[in-house]
């Protein structure tokens, strides 16, 4: 079974999950920028701005997602929702769901308690995860027979700079497909048997409150590339 690079379809419309009079949320593909970076120069086509054109009016990002992490994507379409949004999220009042593939057989549950550097500062940095279910593959690696993965869903309760990647590296469960930060031997193997070079982080669902009357929940459908790795994980499944 072969799988194709995700790349970007620039051509076709964003996939909008949801939208009041004041919010406006996407499912982010991978590889797409969230706005326009020094850091990639390359970049040509920007969530940020995709968005606006598709829509005919101006939105403003209310937070970010990786360039390599798909799913929910939220835009405020007002100063003030931005701002009222933008304090939920720094006030840590919204829930955040993400769903990872990583190496290994991770633990049912637990919590990583792990400080990160940004800014040259150390920051409190805390994920929560469970396991949604286990694979193990006939696929050879190293001095082993077979491959082992995890379907993880995540739960950061704060928001550093790459938290959820450095955190599955830090206890040796790295996401399939992360670069830098995951295993290098195992991205090389995807790679090279399946040509699958993206990376297995989806931001899932966003859930919070803008007040007492209105309860707010977002979800994104995975994208291509992660949809087809868990199929064909499910199918080539040997542990259960």
């Amino acid at each position: 079974m072969i799988f194709f690079v995700e790349k970007t379809n620039t051509s076709l419309p964003l996939e909008i999950v949801f939208e009041s009079s004041d919010l406006i949320a996407i499912n982010k593909p991978n590889g797409l920028l969230v706005h326009r970076s020094r850091i990639a120069k390359d970049a040509k086509e920007f969530a940020l701005q995709k968005l606006r054109d598709q829509i005919g009016a101006r939105v403003f990002l209310t937070h970010r997602l990786d360039r390599k992490t798909s799913g929910v994507l939220l835009f405020a379409k007002n100063e003030e929702a931005n701002k009222t949004v933008q304090k939920l999220f720094s006030d840590r009042k919204v829930n955040k769901i993400y769903h990872a593939i990583v190496r290994g057989f991770i633990q049912d549950q637990g919590v990583i308690d792990y400080p990160l550097t940004e800014e040259r500062k150390t920051k409190e940095a805390i994920t929560s995860f469970q396991c949604l279910q286990h694979f193990e593959i006939n696929l050879p690696f190293g001095k082993h027979a077979t491959s082992r993965y995890s379907l993880v869903e995540l739960k950061p309760s704060t928001g550093r700079y790459h938290q959820l990647r450095k955190h599955m590296a830090h206890i040796f469960h790295p996401i399939i497909g992360d670069r830098p930060h995951g295993c290098n031997k195992q991205n090389k193997l995807w790679k090279t048997e399946f040509n699958m070079t993206s990376m297995l982080l989806h931001a899932k669902h966003l859930h919070f409150s803008l007040d007492e009357n209105q309860v707010i929940e977002i979800e994104a459908k995975y994208s291509p590339a992660f949809q087809k790795v868990l199929s064909f994980l499910e199918e080539k499944n040997q542990s259960a």
